[in-house]
């Protein structure tokens, strides 16, 4: 069967004009660029995006891990990329040529009480947080909006909408990075390029390593989702796939929630009924 491209929605349609949904998912001749792509979550969706049919470009601070992310199969070149660094950012947005998407996951936190934090702390935090999400959502999104397509998705996080003590600072960054995201959805729209967020829940990551070596908080984390557990980070892709691809033409502007239903329960204990 052949396909046609119908490059107002970008969605894949057969000879008759009907929607293809057998290609619906697919990133084939697309050019993808994900930041983070070294571990975790990022080297996950740099695979999702590549198994799918995407070029994938696979961007990290570290270069090296970036390489083993190519080497399982993720696409063909790895990029040394230090997001904090705007110039860098810009560069890499001239370097890589035309990318259809950006994916970006990077993200630090301090937990500390607020009265507790230091002002280097608080610049560190929100300094790769929201600076560098809005370096990178300027420097690929500008040659996206020229050339009238695009999908950007970056990570936002439960703590965006949720908090507990000592993660005052990095929800402020996750709710502040939301809003930064829906800014660009609507002055990107008219060009083509969606903006979308995912929110994780609880993860099994390096920044989530600190809970996860606390029994008692693990556990306290995992039994306060609908689904009992903690994530995997492969359990993120198909949320990336999905808002990267045709399936998702006319999806912008949003904060799809992958969180185990953490933000639908409403507090840890399950009263009798």
């Amino acid at each position: 069967m052949t396909q046609t491209t119908d490059t107002t929605t970008d969605t894949t349609t057969d000879t008759t004009g009907r929607p293809d949904y057998s290609r619906m998912f697919r990133l084939d001749g697309r050019r993808a660029v994900v930041v983070g792509a070294g571990s975790g979550i990022g080297r996950e969706s740099a695979l999702a995006l590549a198994a799918h049919g995407a070029d994938v470009v696979c961007a990290d601070r570290d270069l090296a891990a970036a390489e083993e992310t190519v080497a399982l199969g993720a696409g063909t070149e790895a990029y040394e990329l230090d997001v904090t660094d705007g110039d860098a950012v810009s560069r890499a947005a001239a370097d890589l040529g035309d990318v259809d998407v950006l994916v970006f996951t990077a993200a630090t936190n301090v937990r500390k009480r607020l009265l507790d934090y230091t002002p280097e702390e608080f610049d560190r935090v929100v300094g790769l947080n929201l600076r560098a999400s809005f370096d990178l959502v300027r420097a690929f999104g500008a040659g996206m909006a020229e050339r009238g397509r695009g999908s950007i998705v970056g990570f936002s996080s439960i703590r965006a909408v949720t908090v507990e003590p000592g993660q005052g600072v990095y929800a402020a960054t996750k709710a502040g990075l939301v809003q930064l995201l829906r800014t660009a959805a609507v002055e990107l729209g008219q060009q083509g390029v969606r903006v979308n967020a995912i929110a994780p829940g609880i993860v099994d990551t390096p920044l989530t390593a600190q809970i996860r070596s606390v029994p008692e908080w693990s556990e306290a984390y995992a039994s306060k989702s609908a689904l009992g557990r903690w994530s995997r980070p492969d359990e993120l892709v198909g949320a990336v796939v999905y808002l990267a691809s045709d399936a998702s033409s006319f999806v912008t502007g949003s904060q799809l929630f992958v969180d185990g239903g953490w933000t639908v329960i409403d507090g840890r204990y399950t009263p009798p009924t």
